[in-house]
C-alpha cells in the first residue's frame, strides 16, 4: 500500500471513529493510536497530521460545502464512511496545497477509499459530490485558487 495511501486510510479509519462518538473524543488521540498501530510503514508522519488539523479545522466550512453539493442529502443522514471520505476529499481538493495533490489525485483517492470500505454506491455517490464541486471550483475560478464559500450547487 502507498505510504499517502495508508496514511489517507488511517485518517478516515480515525475521522469515522470520532464522528461515530459524536465527535466528544479527541480526534488526535484516535490518530495517534491508529497510527501507532497501522502506520508503521509510513515515512511522513506530518502528513498524517496535517489532513488529520486541516479536516477538523474546517469542519463546518466542507459539511456546508457538502450541502451545496448534495442537497438532497443533508450531512447527519449520509453514510458514516462516505461522509467522512468526503470530508478528507473535500480538505485536499479545497484546502490543501494543490503542488501536493493535485485536485484530480484527492478525488481519484477518495474514490479508491470508498471502494474499500464504503457501501456499494459510495464510489458512486463520493465521485458525484467531488465532481460536482471540482467542476464548479474550475468554472468560477480556473486556476483552483477561489475561495470554497463560492462554491454552490448550480
Amino acid at each position: 500500500m502507498a505510504t499517502r495511501h495508508l496514511v489517507r486510510t488511517i485518517i478516515i479509519q480515525s475521522l469515522y471513529e470520532w464522528d461515530f462518538y459524536g465527535r466528544k473524543t479527541d480526534l488526535f488521540k484516535i490518530v495517534e493510536r491508529n497510527l501507532a498501530s497501522l502506520g508503521q510503514d509510513i515515512d511522513e508522519p506530518d502528513f498524517v497530521w496535517r489532513l488529520a488539523k486541516g479536516v477538523e479545522g474546517h469542519l463546518p466550512e466542507i459539511d456546508t460545502i457538502i450541502e451545496r453539493a448534495a442537497p438532497d442529502w443533508p450531512v447527519p443522514q449520509i453514510a458514516l464512511v462516505d461522509r467522512n471520505v468526503l470530508r478528507l476529499g473535500i480538505y485536499e481538493l479545497l484546502f490543501s496545497d494543490k503542488n501536493e495533490v493535485p485536485p484530480k489525485v484527492a478525488i481519484n483517492e477518495a474514490i479508491e477509499i470508498a471502494k474499500n470500505y464504503g457501501g456499494e454506491n459510495s464510489p458512486k455517490f463520493v465521485n458525484g459530490v467531488l465532481g460536482t464541486i471540482y467542476r464548479e471550483l474550475e468554472g468560477v475560478s480556473g486556476s483552483n485558487q477561489e475561495k470554497p464559500k463560492e462554491i454552490t450547487n448550480g
